[in-house]
């Protein structure tokens, strides 16, 4: 039997009835794919864990539902979609959900992005090195414009993890506008002081 968090039922049972078997789905999907998942409620929204760290979360709202993996770009790829909280869009229907397959398949993934993303890197000058973030060029050019001062300085003042979020963000649009697109919507964020998972960290 999966272990599951009480928390997450009142979830599901609180939410708009287009949204329960929804919700109740994707918890099935993701026990299915990764038995040993673990639940928490954190930022007011159903999360699901492994050895203690985020791997995805799913929320419901008035119209329709959300569900991303926390390293999403690297976890989906092409996949992606930018409509909503995390990567699959506004989710109204249970036909709209990810097969098994998939789920299981970017469970993984996600597991292996988490890893990596948390490594910690060797004592000394390599320490140092893995530290550094590269920043996408489009990005540092818009950062040095001065009607970006205080986006530049929110930027500035992230942590690497931070930074690096949002230029892989950036760097992993496929195309030319979806790349513009996402510089502007960085720009915006940041001058408002929010970090490129903002939207997780809603109540």
């Amino acid at each position: 039997m999966p272990t599951t968090d009480p928390r997450v039922d009142a979830y599901i049972a609180n939410a708009a009835e287009f949204a329960r078997p929804i919700l109740r789905r994707l918890r099935t999907l993701l026990h299915g794919a990764l038995p040993e998942v673990e639940e928490s409620i954190k930022w007011g929204m159903p999360h699901f864990l492994h050895e203690g760290k985020i791997l995805c979360g799913m929320a419901a709202f008035k119209a329709h539902c959300a569900f991303g993996f926390w390293h999403g770009p690297a976890v989906v790829g092409e996949a992606a979609s930018d409509e909503a909280m995390g990567q699959f869009g506004r989710i109204t229907e249970l036909k709209q959900l990810p097969s098994a397959t998939l789920i299981k398949s970017w469970v993984q993934t996600a597991i292996a992005a988490r890893v990596a993303a948390t490594a910690k890197p060797r004592v000394g000058k390599q320490a140092k090195v893995s530290a550094e973030v590269l920043v996408a060029e489009d990005l540092a050019a818009a950062l040095a414009k001065k009607s970006n001062l205080v986006a530049r300085g929110v930027f500035d003042a992230f942590p690497p993890s931070a930074k690096r979020e949002y230029s892989e963000w950036i760097v992993g649009a496929k195309q030319p506008a979806t790349r513009a697109r996402r510089l502007a919507q960085a720009l915006e964020w940041l001058a408002e002081g929010k970090r490129r998972n903002w939207k997780y960290e809603r109540c």
